[in-house]
C-alpha cells in the first residue's frame, strides 16, 4: 500500500509540474494578447463567458462545473492582472455579500474599492475612480433594490455583466458553545431572513440590527458571548468560528448583482439586454409598448415598474430581454418601442448568467 501511495504522489507531482508549465505558457500568451489590444480595455466579459462556457461543456469530471468555474476564474484573474490590475468598487465594508459577488466575477487579483453606499459605487465608476462597479439589484425573497434602479435611470453607465449569488447565512462567534451566546448582531434584513432558526435555537437572546453583516462580524470578534449572522468570507476576515451553516429560512435565497462599466459589451452568443422605458398612464399602454418583443420573437424575462422621479412620465419600466442589442430581432423591436415610448434607455447588453 505504501508503495502504491508513493507512486500516486509522484504522479501528482509530475502532473503539477506540467500544470505549472501550462499556466506559465497561458500567462505568456495572455500578455501577448494584451500588447495587441489597442482600445485599452482589459476586462472582456463576453470573451470570459465564452471561455467558461466552453470549459464547462468539455468538463468530464470528477470536478464539478462549479469547481471548474472557480479554478479558471482564478487563472483568468491572475493572467488579466499581468496586463493591468483592475479596480472594482462595491457596497462595503469587506466581508459583505457584495464583496463575495465581486470576487466571484473578477477573481481575487483585483484592487477592491469598498464604499458606504450604492450611490458611491456609481460615482466611483463614472468618475474613473474604479474600472468597474458591482451593485445589488434584486433579492429572490426581498425583491428589487430601489436605489439601484433609480441610479440606473439617471447615471450614464452601462451594465456589462450580472452575478447570481446564493445567499447563505452562517452563525459566527469567538465562542464554540452556542449556549453562551447572549447577543447576536446582523443587518436587519438578515435577522428577518433567519427568523425561524433564531426562534428555534436562540429565542431569548438580544438581537441587534447593524449597518451590515460584516460590521456585525467585526463586533462579534471583539466582544465576549456574542455572535453574528454573516458569510463564510466574514468568518475568515474576522477569525470567527462557524457555529452553524446555512441558517437562512429560505434555502433558495439568492441576490442578483449587476456589473457597471463605462463601455458597451460585445455579443457572447448567450446574452441579455436591459432597458428602461416610460409611458403615460393609460389603459393598455404597457401592453402596446412591449408588443414588438412578441412580434419579433424576443423573449422578455423581466418587467419591473417604478414611479417616475424625473421628467413628465408617471411610471418607468425596467425590462430584461434575451439577446444582444445588436441582434437583428432585438434591434428591430427596440427601434419600434423607442418610437412609441415617452422615453427609452438601453442600460446594456451582457452575458447571461
Amino acid at each position: 500500500m505504501k508503495k502504491n501511495l508513493n507512486k500516486f504522489r509522484i504522479d501528482i507531482d509530475n502532473i503539477d509540474n506540467k500544470l505549472l508549465d501550462l499556466l506559465s505558457r497561458r500567462a505568456t500568451v495572455a500578455q501577448k494578447v494584451g500588447k495587441l489590444k489597442n482600445d485599452g480595455i482589459i476586462y472582456r466579459p463576453e470573451r470570459e463567458a465564452q471561455v467558461l462556457s466552453r470549459l464547462i461543456k468539455n468538463n468530464k469530471g470528477p470536478l464539478s462545473n462549479e469547481s471548474i468555474t472557480n479554478i479558471f476564474n482564478s487563472i483568468i484573474s491572475n493572467c488579466r492582472a499581468l496586463e493591468k490590475k483592475l479596480s472594482v468598487s462595491f457596497l462595503g465594508p469587506l466581508g459583505t455579500f457584495s464583496e463575495e459577488a465581486t470576487i466571484q466575477q473578477f477573481g481575487e487579483n483585483i484592487e477592491t474599492v469598498p464604499t458606504d453606499s450604492i450611490d458611491e459605487v456609481f460615482n466611483h465608476v463614472q468618475s474613473g475612480g474604479a474600472h468597474y462597479g458591482v451593485v445589488p439589484v434584486e433579492n429572490s425573497t426581498e425583491g428589487a433594490i430601489s436605489r439601484t434602479l433609480d441610479l440606473l435611470l439617471t447615471k450614464d453607465l452601462k451594465i456589462c455583466g450580472e452575478i447570481i449569488l446564493p445567499i447563505h447565512h452562517f452563525c459566527l462567534s469567538k465562542n464554540n458553545n452556542l449556549k453562551k451566546i447572549k447577543t447576536i448582531y446582523a443587518h436587519g434584513q438578515s435577522l428577518a431572513q433567519c427568523h425561524d432558526w433564531l426562534m428555534s435555537n436562540l429565542p431569548d437572546i438580544k438581537k441587534v440590527a447593524v449597518m451590515s453583516n460584516a460590521e456585525g462580524a467585526r463586533l462579534a470578534s471583539k466582544e465576549k458571548n456574542t455572535a453574528a449572522i454573516a458569510s463564510s468570507r466574514a468568518a475568515d476576515l474576522f477569525n470567527l468560528n462557524v457555529l452553524y451553516k446555512n441558517i437562512e429560512d429560505e434555502q433558495s435565497n439568492s441576490t442578483r448583482f449587476l456589473v457597471l462599466s463605462t463601455e458597451d459589451v460585445k455579443p457572447s452568443s448567450n446574452d441579455k439586454t436591459s432597458i428602461v422605458v416610460a409611458t403615460k398612464n393609460r389603459p393598455g399602454a404597457i401592453a402596446e409598448l412591449v408588443a414588438p418583443f412578441a412580434k419579433n420573437k424576443v423573449s422578455m424575462t423581466k418587467l419591473e415598474s417604478r414611479p417616475a422621479k424625473i421628467g413628465m412620465w408617471e411610471y418607468v419600466f425596467f425590462i430584461d430581454i434575451e439577446g444582444h442589442q445588436t441582434k437583428n430581432s432585438v434591434k428591430t423591436a427596440l427601434k419600434i418601442i423607442e418610437s412609441k415610448a415617452s422615453f427609452m434607455k438601453i442600460l446594456g447588453s451582457y452575458p447571461k448568467n
